[in-house]
């Protein structure tokens, strides 16, 4: 940017500028003009020699005269600051293309260290900006920990380290494994997920009593009692180990990796200057940079993901600080395993050589901060220890918080409810509400997290053991976070022990994010949600990436959309909350597939483990259909497992026996896997099979077998089933014999939200060309006994947040077009339906009579919810209930009186 640029027209601003401002202007414009007909020669400039030409250029007097009598030298002086304010210009500049993202997520190494010198409001205001160009850029997140330090003997010492001691007569150098899980199970019973390792470095290399003591436990070095210790407190109580285990080389790191999901090491400073004598590394050959370096690289070699760092103001300059950050990026970008960098402040600590050393200000810490941010780009974890922030001039209990995530930061680290900071322990954890309203005071939102990130559990066979894998999974949620609540679909929790539970856990609210009792509001609205919503309340088709992003929202954004589903559902449905009464009969668990999630189907290895295999006959499906019609039920459900002796006539022959038994029962029955395997058994066409099906008294279609639409999840969840495109031609074809189908998924086991907006953008496309769809049944997966669960395959199910939004979203992307949103009382229970009839739904589906698969998988509820207790749900919230039919219409009323005086049904063998 020119000088121009900066002084605008001199004539215009001569009544406003003081007299050295006015000279200044003229002489700069003189310099770089190219319009100007006085402009001089640039080699041949003179500045004194040009202000004397005052009068020939016909200046406008200067408001002070005794301007005209300075000195070239103050001139000069005018025109530096001048050439000052132009190189500022230029580094701010290429600022705001750093800011935009213009130059990547790894900007050039040269421009990074021209923009460092601006001013520090700059530069947090660019790093804020950058970070918050992520997915998740209204999250900050902790991780609830158990501080564990196996062995405070360490061989280095550090001049500011007062956890590193020398062993100590009649005291064991390392905690036994008795002390470690008692550290870890009360970790455990508090809500914890981390059971973090952090350890002196190799004291058996210069204390013999460490040494001794290992060969005592069968230990030849300290690494390999961690490992032990790690592998212990993973299988006994489900903590996550991280590991901070020192310098080591790459059979070290691997072996760790065998029983830990992240591992770590404080690069701390690049600079050996910090070595020499009297430096705070002198006589620590662990701390020297190429060592601490090897072992990051060995990391990255091992694929372990890593958390490193820089600690500041241990006498290190700002310039050494930017040279270990690009240090650290060059082995990142090779890699691409350092999950989260670390900066923290030194701490002044007694006893130590650096007791009276000064504490770095704030600002420091803001600044390194912000360069780490700029050197990362968005997708970095930067994380700033909360307890040892330091002071802020502002007055605000939580303004020097605030400050630093306005610094670039999304993450405070580990916060143990249970053990101090180690490392640092004059220093306390915060109240993790406190730190919540801080968080919300800078905008955003805190969500507990994982020793390992979101992104690293999404590539999960690249970056663990699948030992680990299924303990993670376990303990996290679709978005990757943790799973900090003790709710699971199919649990049926009585308050009494709910509220125990919650008592053991950080408290959250719905959306998953830290409970913030003090806080008037819970971050800030994103406008990209506000303008996704309001398209989708206008029905226009939305993306995948814009349904993703609904999909994944938590905090205010969370609110936002459940509150615009349910305002959307009054809008199309009124206050009215149906239900129908229905029986199901599932007429056989014997399948010849391999269902991942099924824990109802029976195959030759399962008898056992879930109980024996039946197949009913046709006089019980019958008996049943009668007694169904006579309780009052409008509507029978049939489906079973792909029994290898059924056939397309097994089908008809069932037809045939509930249209004999119950001739005016509505009979939903056959999932689209049934149907396709039906047509396939008799040799004809789907579309002559359904016509069959239809004229045989079938009338309309459960929207089964679809789990997640999207072959990537069904590959691995039911991989010998029917691909997406074989569904929906099955439910297409359904619709084009004018046979109505239910829509379905089922969610929150390995599928992740971008698995939904596809399942969601299938259902509309199709339901936009044919108009078939009743509704849409969303069911959470029930983990308990599904076998891909008990395989460390797939979580604990989806949790509260995660069905709220699937329920909310699917009103909003299939609206017009889908009108009914069902909420499943048997996945959910009473309880986790009413938070769904504020979110969105309409529909509770059916009384259901005898259901099993549901319980098969380990659920508390599902046997039957009769009238009386379902409308005494609906009347709960405030909303009416109303029988239906299968398809929408009025119950006769003779039905509706039966329903609700109904007798006990009959013990089914």
């Amino acid at each position: 940017m020119s000088s121009v640029a900066i002084f605008p027209d001199i004539s215009a601003r001569v009544g406003i500028l003081n007299a050295t401002e006015t000279k200044l202007a003229f002489v700069t414009r003189l310099k770089t003009c190219t319009t100007c007909q006085f402009r001089p020669s640039i080699s041949n400039y003179n500045p004194e020699k040009t202000l004397r030409k005052k009068e020939q250029v016909n200046l406008p007097s200067f408001k002070n005269p005794k301007a005209a009598g300075r000195s070239i030298h103050d001139v000069r002086a005018q025109v530096q600051t001048s050439e000052k304010a132009e190189e500022e210009n230029t580094q701010m500049q290429k600022l705001d293309m750093l800011r935009k993202g213009v130059m990547g997520e790894h900007p050039d190494e040269a421009i990074l260290r021209e923009v460092a010198t601006l001013e520090l409001n700059y530069l947090t205001s660019a790093a804020a900006e950058i970070r918050d160009r992520a997915n998740n850029r209204n999250i900050v997140t902790f991780s609830p920990k158990v501080f564990i330090p196996l062995t405070r003997v360490c061989r280095d010492v550090c001049g500011y380290c007062t956890f590193a001691l020398g062993p100590r007569p009649d005291e064991p150098v390392y905690m036994t494994l008795g002390q470690v899980l008692k550290i870890a199970r009360a970790g455990a019973a508090a809500g914890c997920s981390e059971a973090l390792f952090t350890l002196g470095d190799k004291p058996e290399l210069r204390y013999p009593q460490a040494k001794s003591e290992l060969a005592a436990m069968g230990f030849a070095t300290t690494v390999d009692y961690v490992a032990e210790a790690a592998r212990v407190v993973l299988e006994e109580t489900g903590l996550l180990p991280h590991i901070n285990a020192g310098v080591m080389g790459r059979d070290d790191v691997a072996k760790l990796r065998q029983v830990s999901v992240s591992q770590g090491l404080m690069l701390e400073s690049s600079s050996e200057r910090l070595m020499e004598p009297g430096g705070p590394h002198y006589n620590c050959p662990d701390k020297h940079p190429a060592a601490r370096l090897a072992t990051i690289a060995a990391a990255g070699e091992e694929r372990v993901p890593f958390t490193s760092g820089l600690l500041i103001g241990i006498g290190e300059t700002r310039e050494e600080r930017l040279d270990s950050l690009f240090a650290l990026r060059e082995l990142h970008q090779k890699y691409s395993h350092i999950q989260e960098l670390i900066i923290q402040n030194f701490r002044a600590k007694k006893v130590t050589r650096m007791a009276n050393a000064p504490e770095p200000a704030i600002e420091e810490l803001m600044w390194t901060i912000a360069m780490a941010r700029l050197v990362f780009g968005s997708e970095m974890n930067i994380q700033a220890p909360p307890n040892l922030t330091p002071e802020s001039s502002q007055t605000e209990e939580d303004s020097s918080w605030r400050a630093l995530i306005q610094s670039g930061i999304n993450d405070w680290g580990g916060i143990s409810p249970i053990t101090i900071d180690w490392v640092n322990p004059e220093a306390p954890w915060p109240h993790i509400e406190s730190l919540a309203e801080a968080t919300s005071g800078a905008g955003k939102v805190l969500l507990p997290r994982l020793p390992i990130y979101p992104s690293f559990i999404r590539h999960a066979s690249k970056w663990m053991e699948p030992s680990v894998i299924k303990w993670v999974l376990m303990s996290s949620n679709s978005l990757g976070y943790a799973r900090a609540e003790a709710w699971s679909p199919g649990l049926a929790l009585d308050e009494t022990q709910s509220a125990a539970l919650q008592r053991r856990r950080v408290s959250l609210d719905t959306d998953g994010t830290v409970k913030n009792p003090r806080a008037t509001s819970k971050g800030t609205l994103s406008p990209e949600v506000t303008k996704i919503v309001q398209r989708a309340e206008s029905g226009e088709q939305l993306t995948e990436v814009e349904v993703t992003r609904l999909l994944e929202a938590v905090g205010p954004d969370f609110t936002y959309i459940r509150n615009a589903a349910d305002a959307l559902r009054k809008r199309v449905n009124g206050e009215e909350v149906t239900y129908v009464v229905n029986r199901n009969i599932n007429y056989t668990n014997v399948c010849s597939y391999r269902c991942q999630f099924c824990a109802f189907s029976k195959g030759k290895t399962s008898e056992e483990r879930r109980g024996k295999p039946y197949r009913l006959s046709l006089e019980e499906i019958a008996r049943r259909s009668a007694e169904a019609w006579e309780r009052g039920a409008t509507e029978v459900c049939m489906q079973g497992g792909i029994h290898p002796e059924y056939t397309g006539e097994t089908y008809l022959e069932i037809l045939n026996a509930v249209k004999t038994a119950a001739p005016d029962i509505h009979i939903h029955a056959f999932s689209p896997l049934e149907v396709f395997q039906g047509a396939s058994t008799l040799g004809i066409s789907l579309k002559e099979f359904l016509k069959e099906l239809k004229d045989a008294g079938l009338g309309s279609l459960p929207g089964t077998a679809a789990e997640v639409l999207d072959d990537e999840v069904r590959r691995v969840l039911c991989p010998d089933k029917i691909n997406t495109q074989q569904w929906l031609e099955v439910i297409e074809t359904a619709h084009g014999v004018g046979l109505p189908t239910t829509s379905t998924i089922m969610f929150g086991h390995l599928d992740h939200p971008y698995h939904w907006a596809r399942h969601l953008l299938h259902l509309r496309n199709l339901q936009k060309r044919t108009g078939g769809f009743t509704e849409f049944v969303p069911l959470p997966f029930v983990h308990m006994e599904a076998p891909v669960f008990l395989k460390g395959r797939a979580r604990k199910g989806p949790t509260m947040r995660d069905c709220v939004m699937m329920h909310s979203v699917a009103r909003l992307v299939l609206y017009p077009l889908v009108t009914n949103i069902q909420a499943s009382w048997v996945k959910m229970g009473p309880g986790g339906v009413k938070a769904l009839l504020a979110s969105g739904c309409n529909d509770m589906g059916g009384s259901l009579m005898n259901e099993s698969i549901t319980r098969a998988a380990g659920a508390s509820h599902g046997e039957e919810l009769p009238p009386g207790e379902m409308e005494r749900v609906i009347l709960s919230v405030g909303r009416k209930p109303r029988q239906r039919t299968t398809l929408y219409g009025e119950t006769p009323a003779e039905q509706v009186q039966k329903s609700f005086v109904a007798s006990p049904l009959i013990p089914v063998r």
